[in-house]
């Protein structure tokens, strides 16, 4: 499988799109002031606590106090809050690691008021994002993740991810890692450690347990609420989770996060850095790499996947629900059954993509096309197993219901991706009225005087929708080279398919889109 990353990075946010063959398969949007990343460790401090839910809300810098739940605290929390306590109290030195004293592990069925008070500092990671209008979900179960391991602080436990299946390798791995790990940490081996050899690991528990260190010294300055440990960007930590040696290629858009991520790759497969590319075309990244189209066919309530056939997603505050539908595709000769087969066979691929593109989470119930044999509905499970066989979120399915439905739960960690793609009409641009539109190309002349002789911008770019870019374009004495020799030749003009037929932008020399109406009334605002 030919696999690549495609990382655009824009003034407010970051876009990561992996491809599979060519076909978008996961689509992730940080935004750039982000303040909030699963992993992150934080000093909080506990603000209430809810004894009829067991658990308490904490500050941890967030407008809304963040929930932890007792049972999130972890068996070794008074291990870990007598650490904290300790170090805090001591900001020269700090105890190591090896000589910590166990402290009782705490009751399974204990209350919350019996380990923490209101006003009282605790140390926290980051389990889930804010989603919707709740706060972040905490846990007090500290753990560093790599790549091929994930180190926890205050065990000696050492797991192996259920994903190898071999026994001789688990065997090999546990004994391995229990022989290289430092006294008073746990580790948990993940999949991608599967025939790893010493060096490699070694190397790697070593940079988790420097990250450790770098988390205590900071812990050992923090007078108040405030950041521990920042999780890795979540360019790198995407890359982190899923790259792998067959990979051909991760493109960048930006000098400073292509060399964060060469060095980063440089870092975990010595000699494949090369793979790293600096993009460096005018075309945005997204619509040279077809993500764009992608986004557009793949996002919405209607999804078409084979010949005609197509899925509607709908979203509750409870549960998603998919429904599949034969459409106008041709009937297979076979009969209904056979056809029934074919159409859902090929929507749990689908599906199976959808999840991981949108980053569904919770509940998911699916309305298949009935079928009537046994043997088909046993096929179409094993084919949605195998399908979601590569999702790295947590996921359980059932089989078909006598009714036809298969249910499932994902793991939500983060809020659904929900991208509008929707556009304007065209023609009145939502308002009902048209404008005469042989007068659009007049305007855009218009706006570009008016950054260029009143606004003093000379380097900028102006987007439009790839049909209008072509028009000005045409010819050699076209409009694109009449408006460069009375405005200079200094801005470029730009195709772009995320724009509506009669939609443009402008955005200066770094990439931020340049408000005319706000730059004019600057303008006018000085003047006075």
């Amino acid at each position: 499988m030919d696999s690549e990353f495609i990382v655009d990075v824009q003034p407010s946010e970051i876009s990561i799109a992996l491809l599979e063959n060519k076909r978008l398969v996961e689509l992730n949007h940080e935004s750039r002031e982000a303040q909030f990343a699963v992993g992150n460790i934080y000093l909080g401090k506990v603000k209430k606590l809810m004894p009829g839910l067991n658990a308490a809300f904490v500050d941890v810098g967030f407008e809304k106090d963040a929930f932890l739940h007792y049972l999130d605290l972890g068996s070794n929390f008074n291990t870990l809050n007598q650490f904290a306590t300790q170090v805090q109290s001591d900001r020269k030195k700090a105890p190591p690691m090896h000589k910590i004293k166990y402290q009782p592990e705490i009751d399974k069925n204990g209350s919350i008021s019996d380990i923490l008070k209101s006003g009282q500092d605790i140390l926290v990671q980051v389990a889930k994002e804010p989603i919707s209008t709740k706060g972040p979900r905490l846990t007090a179960e500290i753990s560093i993740a790599g790549r091929f391991l994930v180190l926890i602080p205050f065990s000696d436990k050492v797991s192996v991810s259920q994903k190898i299946t071999s026994e001789e390798e688990k065997i090999r791995l546990r004994q391995l890692i229990q022989s290289i790990k430092p006294k008073g940490f746990g580790v948990i081996i993940r999949t991608v450690a599967e025939d790893k050899k010493v060096a490699e690991l070694d190397n790697e528990l070593k940079i988790l347990v420097k990250r450790w260190d770098e988390a205590t010294r900071k812990l050992q300055q923090a007078k108040e609420v405030s950041l521990i440990l920042e999780e890795l960007g979540r360019t790198v930590g995407i890359i982190r989770d899923l790259f792998n040696t067959t990979f051909s290629h991760i493109h960048v858009n930006d000098q400073a996060i292509f060399s964060e991520v060469k060095n980063y790759i440089e870092l975990i497969a010595p000699g494949h850095s090369n793979i790293v590319k600096l993009y460096k075309e005018d075309t945005p990244i997204f619509d040279h790499f077809g993500i764009t189209k992608q986004i557009k066919s793949s996002f919405g309530k209607t999804v078409s996947f084979k010949s005609g056939a197509y899925l509607i997603i709908e979203h509750t505050e409870a549960l998603h629900v998919i429904d599949v539908n034969s459409g106008n595709r041709s009937k297979n000769a076979s009969g209904q059954e056979v056809n029934a087969l074919e159409v859902n066979l090929a929507a749990a691929d689908e599906i199976a993509r959808q999840l991981r593109l949108r980053d569904m989470g919770g509940i998911v119930v699916i309305d298949f096309i009935d079928m009537h044999e046994g043997e088909n509905r046993q096929k179409l499970y094993e084919r949605m197993r195998e399908a979601m066989s590569s999702d790295r979120a947590r996921h359980n399915i059932l089989p078909l219901s006598k009714f036809g439905l298969m249910q499932m739960t994902r793991q939500r960690v983060r809020p659904e991706i929900e991208i509008n793609i929707e556009e304007k009409c065209p023609t009145c641009l939502g308002t009902g009225s048209a404008m005469p539109s042989i007068l659009f190309v007049d305007q855009i002349e218009e706006k570009i005087e008016l950054l260029v002789n009143r606004l003093k911008v000379k380097k900028f770019v102006l987007f439009l929708h790839p049909y209008v870019e072509a028009y000005l374009s045409k010819g050699i004495n076209s409009l694109k080279m009449k408006w460069k020799l009375k405005y200079g030749m200094n801005f470029k003009i730009i195709a772009s398919q995320e724009l509506g037929l009669l939609q443009y932008k402008f955005s200066d020399s770094k990439g931020t889109e340049i408000n005319l109406n706000k730059e004019l009334k600057k303008l006018e605002e000085t003047k006075e």
